[in-house]
């Protein structure tokens, strides 16, 4: 299993404890919700009225979140940069853990 940033994950499985690790301030947790759930709402306002323009803010309403939290409260690099696939799953695995009690909101 993979323990620091240099190495490599092999799969979700293994990567995910790091990604929660990444995000043990609760104040970057929380604003990782909200870019998910801004941009979920986002694509849901784009699917209604079918004004596909506002699918350009999805970038910036899920990562501008994110990446604040990250610099501002958990003072460090975020994992998208390294692992941006497992870091968008990581994204989504984590909100479901949310609203599900498995992690604290």
């Amino acid at each position: 299993m993979a323990t620091h940033t240099s190495d490599r994950y092999t799969s979700f499985a293994e990567f995910y404890p790091y990604y929660l690790q990444e995000h043990s301030n609760p104040i970057c947790r929380r604003l990782h919700y909200v870019g998910s759930l801004l941009v979920l709402g986002i694509l849901a306002y784009a699917l209604a009225t079918q004004q596909w323009r506002w699918l350009l803010a999805i970038p910036f309403a899920g990562y501008g979140c994110a990446w604040v939290g990250h610099l501002v409260f958990e003072k460090n690099r975020p994992a998208t940069f390294q692992y941006p696939l497992y870091s968008f799953m990581g994204d989504w695995v984590m909100l479901k853990d949310a609203f599900t009690g498995r992690i604290k909101f």
